[in-house]
């Protein structure tokens, strides 16, 4: 990583994206995604992350929560950049830096990474952005050692989650369905 892709859906309209890895260089870059008009302030990515007390967490708290384990070098996700600005952003990390995304999540697999969210400005959806950074997320994900890759996608028709991504954009690259995780979440993987 960084990774480019310049024959995304948008190029015309972006130009060339860039697709980084959240570290404590580009942490920047991630904080300005989240703190723009319309950001996921409220969350930081700290949904699926352990943080005590988590309902009476105010949004500051979860700030200063990803930005540690940012500089502990915890692995977090990639950014979307294009024309100078961030565009665009995906959770991914390996499973065990999450808390449990499954009831049938299998805490001895070793190897698996997790995708748990994308976040694109309101303006910017329905034009293949999340696609590709899906795309950026799989490279990015084997690149960094993982064997196999899981994520919790939702129905195009879910009224909750769908920050996790629809199931037939899953479906594309080669992702099959090991189960559900809840009512709406189903549990697909993606081997190498």
């Amino acid at each position: 990583m960084p990774k480019r892709l310049s024959g995304s859906p948008g190029k015309a309209e972006w130009g060339e994206i860039l697709f980084t890895e959240v570290t404590r260089s580009t942490r920047t870059d991630f904080e300005n995604l989240f703190e723009q008009p319309g950001g996921p302030k409220y969350c930081w990515c700290m949904a699926w992350r352990d943080l005590e007390n988590r309902e009476h967490v105010g949004n500051d708290e979860r700030k200063r929560a990803m930005m540690a384990l940012i500089a502990a070098d915890t692995p977090v996700g990639i950014v979307a950049q294009a024309g100078g600005k961030t565009i665009g952003g995906c959770s991914m990390a390996p499973r065990e830096t999450y808390r449990k995304l499954s009831p049938q999540q299998d805490d001895t697999e070793t190897g698996i990474w997790s995708i748990v969210c994308f976040y694109v400005p309101r303006a910017l959806r329905s034009r293949g952005l999340a696609t590709a950074l899906l795309d950026a997320a799989i490279d990015h994900a084997f690149a960094k050692g993982a064997r196999t890759i899981e994520a919790y996608p939702v129905d195009q028709a879910s009224p909750s989650y769908r920050f996790m991504g629809f199931r037939d954009m899953f479906v594309a690259p080669g992702f099959h369905e090991i189960g559900m995780a809840g009512s709406r979440r189903h549990v697909m993987r993606l081997e190498r």
